[in-house]
């Protein structure tokens, strides 16, 4: 069943029974009416309350219905309550200040009960329209937002994928050299991954991938930028971070790994190894220099015997 809300204002100069008259016939025609005598109140109680419509005279004792209906309609809140306009003036410029004000429809006075109904159906059969159609593209921006989501997002840590990463990279390099501000890379590697692997199956080996985000995500800082470069290797942006505060941030990811006990290899040692590379440091101008740079950095980290932080 429909529930309709239906918030009726009356001029103030009507007698009390025109008024009551109106109200108990929206009343029998399964309408919920509500009933207030001044601009003001109409004001108010439609902000404060759920209104599917609003009857609004032209003439109220405290101020016009052409000024109430424009306040209603710049409010975000109510601006989208049909407004149907009564007058009993019959000048064209009245009707036309209501329309342009933002009202949906005006009624000359006296009008007849059924004309009365038949323009408060219609109203709200547009109403229920254009509610509908709100919905429909809520849904749709909600689906836009996950598809996105998913677009860029590695689906086995739910970190940022490389595309997205490399696109993250480019962006901040721009900004780093546009502001002169510092600029971090760290290259993520986990050390002898394939024993893993092969060792204790890829299940466990994608456990100890979703276990080893967590600790880089909880690691870093929420401006910082965490993704998946692909297979075993991860990557972190920092931006605005120095290199001193990059090897910080990297030897205690690396400690934290190595620490950790994971759940899918309780008996096997896990460790990393982390290439860092930097802005000014590095002259890099695009993702692919950078990324380069801390790529070279972890392998001298292997290199070096695995388990370590090596920076350009």
């Amino acid at each position: 069943m429909l529930y309709l809300q239906l918030w009726a204002l009356q001029r103030f100069s009507w007698c009390v029974s025109q008024a009551e008259a109106v109200k108990t016939f929206l009343e029998q025609s399964g309408y919920e009416v509500h009933h207030v005598e001044d601009g003001k109140s109409a004001i108010r109680e439609a902000v404060g309350g759920k209104v599917d419509l609003i009857l609004l005279d032209l003439v109220l004792p405290d101020m016009s219905g052409v000024e109430v209906c424009r306040w209603l309609k710049l409010n975000r809140s109510t601006r989208m309550i049909p407004i149907l306009m009564l007058t009993s003036k019959a000048e064209v410029q009245d009707r036309v200040s209501g329309l342009e004000a933002g009202a949906e429809d005006y009624l000359s006075k006296p009008y007849s009960e059924m004309e009365l109904n038949a323009r408060i159906f219609a109203l709200l059969r547009t109403k229920a329209l254009q509610d509908e159609l709100s919905e429909t593209n809520a849904r749709l921006q909600e689906l836009l937002a996950d598809v996105e989501m998913l677009a860029r997002t590695d689906p086995l840590t739910k970190l940022y994928n490389r595309r997205h990463i490399q696109e993250c990279v480019d962006r901040e390099i721009k900004s780093a050299w546009r502001y002169g501000s510092p600029l971090c890379l760290l290259m993520i590697d986990i050390d002898r991954f394939k024993e893993i692997n092969d060792g204790h199956g890829h299940r466990c080996g994608d456990s100890v991938l979703a276990e080893i985000s967590c600790i880089i995500r909880d690691s870093v800082r929420e401006v910082d930028i965490v993704g998946r470069w692909g297979g075993e290797e991860f990557v972190v942006v920092l931006p605005r971070c120095a290199k001193q505060d990059a090897e910080q941030l990297a030897n205690r990811i690396l400690h934290a790994v190595a620490q950790n006990e994971f759940s899918a290899v309780p008996d096997a040692k896990v460790t990393v190894s982390i290439g860092v590379a930097s802005i000014p440091e590095q002259a890099a101008d695009n993702s692919d220099a950078l990324l380069d740079a801390a790529d070279r950095a972890m392998y001298m980290a292997k290199k070096e015997g695995r388990n370590k932080v090596y920076l350009f």
